[in-house]
């Protein structure tokens, strides 16, 4: 006979103030960055300053990741294949994962979204589309065939960045209705509700 019992629950903080506000700043920036680059003027200053605006974000959340509190260090969800597979193998289940910081996939989805920026962030500074206004600030100190190439593989990592968001927003939806877990409020709040051990 199933249990119907509620389980026990606590409350514990999750994620501190500097990683809610990267996090929701972030996402403003993004949107706003993309937006002018795929519908705003010809002429992108704020979109550049956009850019500028989330490489900034960026190596605050670089340093966070070293010196942050716990569950905003790199290392307390950096996880090898092992801990990653038998994460996979439970997270068909419906109960929620009550993780405590990023599980062992949404650490890498972490790691790869800021890997992603970065490199964002380099190729827009080394674009050059010759058109004589949008022209990336380190563009003039590396070879022509750098800032050309960058131009493209700025255009390419905007759509991969766009398929990571779809697939973040998905995992949350999924974590939601299938696992009964919401990822948004302790993203809003810091704190987040678990099941005790």
């Amino acid at each position: 006979m199933r249990d119907t019992t509620s389980p026990k629950t606590r409350t514990v903080k999750v994620w501190d103030p500097v990683v809610r506000s990267f996090h929701w700043l972030l996402v403003l920036a993004f949107a706003g960055s993309w937006g002018l680059g795929e519908w705003g003027p010809n002429q992108m200053t704020w979109h550049f300053y956009f850019g500028y605006f989330i490489a900034g974000l960026v190596g605050v959340r670089l340093i966070w990741g070293f010196v942050g509190t716990r569950t905003a260090r790199f290392s307390s969800f950096l996880f090898g294949p092992g801990k990653v597979v038998a994460y996979l193998r439970h997270l068909p289940s419906r109960e929620p994962s009550n993780w405590i910081g990023h599980n062992p996939m949404g650490g890498w989805s972490v790691f790869i979204i800021l890997g992603l920026l970065i490199a964002q962030i380099a190729t827009g500074l080394m674009s050059d589309p010759k058109d004589y206004i949008n022209v990336g600030p380190l563009a003039q100190y590396v070879p022509g065939s750098i800032s050309d190439l960058s131009v493209k593989l700025h255009s390419i990592i905007s759509k991969l960045l766009l398929i990571v968001v779809g697939v973040h927003i998905s995992a949350i939806l999924f974590y939601k209705r299938w696992k009964g877990e919401n990822l948004v409020g302790p993203m809003i709040t810091g704190k987040k509700v678990v099941e005790e051990d």
